[in-house]
């Protein structure tokens, strides 16, 4: 099967006025993918609002327990607190390479971006390279996640820190397998 011929602009065959208001409609439809776009920036910039709360949150109870000598124990919440709020930054990064990525991809290049390096978070070519950058962070975001969840494990059996042990072994051979791929690049 043949491609079909790609002509210059000077030497395109004659369209209709239909085919014409057609394709620009058609064109013009990957606007549509702002509804995406939005709405992500929008989150992300909520999640950052959250997770800043969150950390001065944590330094007001910090310097309330330490120099004020009020409060509650601090020492069995404050890494559970600052794991999370990392995890919500993260899924904040991951809406805003996300957004900007899609709207790289189907609306226009951000010129400012252009003036960094191709391999800028932000800087997307393909879905496949918009994919693996987004991929990248909520593996990230799920390995924060599973140290959250280990602060909160008791132990009650020998197993169970067998059980420990594997995860973070997986984990660790997960996080070399990510570095091997982007020493490729």
């Amino acid at each position: 099967m043949s491609e079909p011929a790609k002509h210059p602009p000077s030497e395109r065959p004659a369209q209709s006025r239909l085919e014409r208001s057609w394709e620009r409609f058609l064109w013009s439809s990957r606007f549509l993918v702002m509804a995406a776009v939005v709405p992500s920036l929008i989150g992300a910039v909520v999640l950052f609002i959250i997770g800043t709360l969150d950390i001065l949150g944590i330094v007001r109870d910090a310097v309330a327990y330490y120099l004020l000598g009020s409060g509650q124990d601090i020492h069995e919440t404050v890494v559970p607190s600052i794991v999370m709020a990392v995890d919500i930054y993260l899924i904040a990064i991951v809406l805003l390479i996300f957004g900007l990525g899609v709207y790289r991809l189907f609306v226009s290049p951000i010129e400012q971006a252009e003036d960094y390096a191709p391999r800028h978070p932000f800087n997307v070519d393909s879905f496949d390279q918009l994919k693996d950058k987004i991929a990248r962070v909520v593996i990230l975001a799920v390995i924060i996640e599973f140290f959250r969840a280990v602060v909160d494990i008791g132990f009650q059996t020998p197993l169970d820190a067998i059980y420990l042990a594997l995860s973070v072994l997986a984990l660790a051979i997960a996080i070399y397998l990510m570095s091997l791929t982007h020493k490729r690049e």
